[in-house]
């Protein structure tokens, strides 16, 4: 680590001798302090029972100078709980590098790559620190034009696991066009990788195949390939895109309640289509899966969001309401057919309405989430902005939490509101509410937020997500209080040019967090969380 440390500023030294560049960076940091509280279960691991705080953080460095760019990363992560919310990480070094030149028709670029194929499902490796994903292809990438609408790009590498990399090798090629006919716009492209597998990730798998029922055993393969095709055709207000790949067969968890290794292929269609004019907007969404599962290797299939080759959209609609998040679905890589349809009518300049409709089930036809929502948003009243709706939906906690709950249905009815006082041009004052009635997992919620914003300096609020009325069933979670609890949130956060700082007393119920499309689930959490974010 310290030679390629001491490597990277020597190149970025002896470039910058010829002339003069840019040079760019940026500062994130998180401070956690954990406080106990049996109530919640936010206890009984060593964070709230020993450390007591952790914080993570991330410096970016980057310098630009006659067609190259030089880009690091410092890690630091001290108890942190980002990568297992229940244990404590520890660590600090060189997250990322990379230098890239760029010429006239060919780009070369070497070290921590972050790059995808067409939407992500056949490769993406990209970062999301919320969650922690970090799966940055170590290696090397040339990105070519051919022509003046066609290029190609090729790569190969390790992919990243916090400051080391799993073991198994990933090659891909990609190529895209951008073609116009008439009003007829397009824009195609191919896609293939190969991942091998290593000797010692080969060794676990037989080792677990040989663990299996006689019946259920196989002879895994040492590669894997994949394969996509895609296009965005627009014209005039339509817009559509369409994907679908396949992948050869290898040794996959298709249950992870039992975790018998089988050996099959998998493929992925996925749509969407979009139309909008003035006054209505229509999307379309659908996708179908089957037992694609693109991992560096079955071995990382039991550790949430490790060694993820892909990326795959979340369907639904991701909601920013606090009670509705609870019930993100996540999608399924192993069997999932699932549609969405959005429409957005505006009669006039100060009136919304949005619908939607969302269906997700398994392949043979087992609900998984069903969606029925709708709201007005209205802003006609001076100084007044006000938004109000419902949501209806089924929630399949077997499947999203992985459990063998008796009642795995969900039944949830939420209406919500809020309303928006601009005292003048910088000051406004925020009030939002909502009302979850469900007689299962945690029961009823209700949950009121108040905000004080003077933009774009200062932003205050304080929040109460109530447990009014408990489930005290088979569906509930484990341990789980049966008595009303409050969950409290009080935060504040100040922004000076490009420096901004929160601090946030927190009280969470465990449940599904979500971020950019993929989500896991947290246990509770409890204490004071502080955050510093600073550009220059």
């Amino acid at each position: 680590m310290r030679k390629t440390i001491i490597l990277f500023f020597a190149l970025c030294f002896s470039v910058q001798i010829a002339a003069q560049g840019t040079f760019s960076g940026d500062l994130m940091m998180n401070l956690n302090f954990f406080q106990r509280d049996t109530n919640i279960h936010a206890a009984v691991n060593p964070l709230y029972d020993n450390y007591l705080s952790g914080s993570e953080a991330w410096l970016d460095l980057r310098y630009n100078i006659n067609g190259f760019t030089f880009f690091a990363r410092a890690d630091a992560f001290n108890n942190s709980n980002l990568y297992s919310p229940a244990q404590a990480l520890s660590g600090f070094g060189l997250g990322a590098w990379n230098i890239t030149k760029d010429m006239k028709d060919l780009s070369i670029s070497m070290g921590y790559i972050y790059d995808q194929i067409g939407s992500g499902i056949l490769f993406r490796s990209y970062e999301d620190r919320g969650l922690l994903i970090d799966n940055a292809l170590v290696g090397l990438e040339l990105k070519y034009k051919l022509a003046k609408n066609i290029s190609v790009k090729g790569f190969t590498g390790q992919q990243k696991f916090l400051f080391n990399r799993y073991n198994p090798i990933i090659r891909g090629i990609n190529a895209e066009g951008d073609f116009s006919i008439n009003k007829l716009h397009l824009m195609p492209g191919i896609g293939a990788i190969n991942r091998t597998i290593d000797q010692a990730s080969m060794n676990s798998i037989v080792a677990n195949i040989n663990g299996q029922e006689l019946a259920t055993r196989f002879v895994p393969k040492y590669n894997m390939y994949a394969f996509t095709v895609y296009n965005t055709l627009t014209y005039k207000n339509l817009s559509w895109y369409a994907e679908g790949a396949y992948k050869t067969d290898e040794a996959i968890i298709e249950n992870p309640l039992t975790k018998l290794l089988v050996d099959k292929p998998g493929n992925i269609e996925y749509t969407s289509i979009n139309y909008g004019q003035k006054g209505l907007a229509l999307s379309l969404t659908g996708k179908r899966t089957e037992d694609y599962i693109m991992l560096t290797s079955p071995n990382e299939a039991s550790n949430v969001n490790s060694g993820m080759l892909n990326w795959q959209p979340v369907i639904a609609v991701l909601r920013p309401e606090r009670v509705m998040s609870l019930y993100t679905p996540a999608s399924q890589n192993i069997s999932e057919m699932a549609f969405t349809g959005n429409l957005l009518i505006s009669p006039n300049d100060v009136t919304n309405f949005s619908f939607t409709y969302t269906n997700i089930n398994n392949l043979t036809n087992t609900k998984l989430f069903r969606e029925g929502y709708a709201d007005v948003y209205y802003q006609g009243l001076k100084s007044w902005v006000l938004q109000a709706g419902l949501q209806y939906l089924e929630y399949n906690q077997a499947a999203y939490l992985v459990s063998t709950l008796k009642q795995p249905i969900d039944f949830c009815f939420t209406p919500f509101g809020e309303i928006t006082y601009k005292i003048n041009d910088n000051h406004s004052i925020r009030l939002e509410g909502s009302y979850m009635s469900t007689k299962q997992y945690y029961g009823s919620w209700i949950f009121a937020l108040l905000e004080y914003n003077v933009a774009p300096k200062f932003s205050v609020s304080v929040s109460d997500m109530y447990d009014v009325n408990p489930n005290n069933g088979e569906s509930k979670p484990d341990g789980f209080s049966t008595t009303p609890t409050h969950y409290y949130n009080i935060y504040g956060a100040y922004t000076k040019g490009s420096n901004r700082f929160s601090v946030a007393y927190v009280k969470q119920v465990a449940g599904i967090n979500c971020s950019g499309g993929v989500c896991r689930y947290e246990p509770a959490f409890s204490g004071l969380r502080c955050t510093v974010t600073s550009s220059f």
